[in-house]
């Protein structure tokens, strides 16, 4: 599965190269180890990080890494060869013809797109010298990784439950990401893209990707009675369950689970509601969605605004065919927003949702195809 040379070679590929660590790379391992955001998203990094950590990474671990079977290069600036950043492989499985890629970026090379080239460069090499499968983990919460993971040809493959310990106490999941030796070249494709230019708006609402800093405004909003009442049960959710939902929401989005969304005012940016497009069956091309206001904002139109903007976007920009709404008969409210929007009422589905204490709700069901007007 390993190259025994490897530790000696070279690889120069997509604008870096990977080379063995030198003793004049200490100041900066040191300074890049030593960086918050590195300490923060990197396990069982000393802290502080020192230069005589930097020197004994350089001098022993590194080399203890290809001695293994597995790498630890340094990632260069093929024009000056100074470190950007560190790209390996662990936790080999031979007989598997399994491992693991890992890799930081200092401070003063991200954004630079550093991390996607030295793992695809490693990918590469690794695939050449007989690996067959690659594995690389990322925080729930570290999504810039997630994003590397994709641009580099990894396809999400599931989470597995609290994989790592992390410092100060506790265990963490770990989302795993996959690339396999005869996966096509390039990125992976993701079903659900980034909204144009961060954002969706009609010049009166505006639409954006839910974040952490909803938190608050979100634990508001689903603790409202009457949206609490048209809940999957209709139960108030707790704050730390708003609290993942939020810090999950861009994951969800970058895997084409869900596109969750704020909706703001966009004359204020105050918060007024959420929405969300749910692909449940991507194969045929159709999504459900759902929506929400706080008491504040209702009656003015910007649900309705609201699944205007989310359905045009998942027409024309997701491929959909077929968006549908399930509300409670009871619901006429939403009801109406959902034919101004050019939906039509498609049916009655029996006992469909769980209610209160044990019980079953019915639910009507919306539909809107792609060559359906918009209302």
């Amino acid at each position: 599965m390993t190259a025994p040379h490897r530790s000696t070679q070279r690889i120069e590929a997509y604008g870096v190269r990977l080379r063995p660590f030198r003793l004049d790379d200490v100041e900066d391992v040191a300074a890049g180890c030593a960086d918050p955001l590195t300490q923060h998203f990197l396990d069982g990094l000393p802290d502080p990080y020192t230069e005589a950590d930097a020197r004994l990474w350089i001098t022993q671990d590194a080399p203890a890494a290809f001695a293994g079977g597995g790498a630890a290069y340094a990632v260069a600036d093929p024009t000056t060869d100074r470190l950007l950043g560190t790209v390996g492989l662990s936790h080999v499985v031979p007989q598997r013809g399994q491992a693991e890629i890992g890799y930081w970026v200092a401070p003063w090379a991200r954004g630079r797109g550093v991390a996607t080239a030295a793992t695809r460069a490693l990918s590469e090499h690794a695939f050449a010298t007989g690996t067959a499968r690659l594995e690389l983990l990322t925080r729930v919460e570290n999504t810039a990784s997630q994003r590397v993971a994709l641009a580099a040809g990894f396809r999400p493959e599931g989470v597995r439950r609290a994989a790592l310990a992390v410092r100060g106490g506790g265990r963490r999941d770990r989302m795993v990401w996959v690339r396999l030796a005869d996966d096509p070249p390039g990125p992976a494709e993701r079903p659900l893209p980034d909204l144009p230019d961060g954002r969706l708006t009609d010049g009166l609402v505006v639409l954006r990707r839910l974040g952490p800093d909803d938190n608050e405004q979100m634990y508001r909003l689903h603790s409202d009675p009457e949206v609490v009442a048209s809940r999957v049960p209709p139960e108030a959710p707790t704050r730390d369950e708003i609290e993942r939902r939020c810090h999950g929401a861009e994951s969800q989005w970058l895997v084409g689970s869900a596109a969750a969304m704020t909706i703001l005012d966009a004359a204020s940016g105050e918060f007024a509601g959420s929405c969300m497009l749910l692909p449940d069956q991507p194969a045929s091309g159709q999504a459900m969605l759902g929506y929400s206001l706080l008491p504040g904002w209702r009656g003015r139109g910007y649900a309705t605004r609201a699944v205007r903007l989310l359905a045009r976007w998942g027409f024309d920009h997701v491929g959909l065919s077929r968006l549908w709404a399930g509300t409670l008969p009871e619901n006429a409210a939403s009801q109406r927003v959902l034919q101004k929007a050019g939906f039509r009422r498609e049916g009655l589905l029996r006992g469909r949702l769980p209610g209160a204490a044990g019980s079953r709700a019915d639910s009507t069901v919306y539909g809107l195809l792609t060559t359906d007007p918009l209302g």
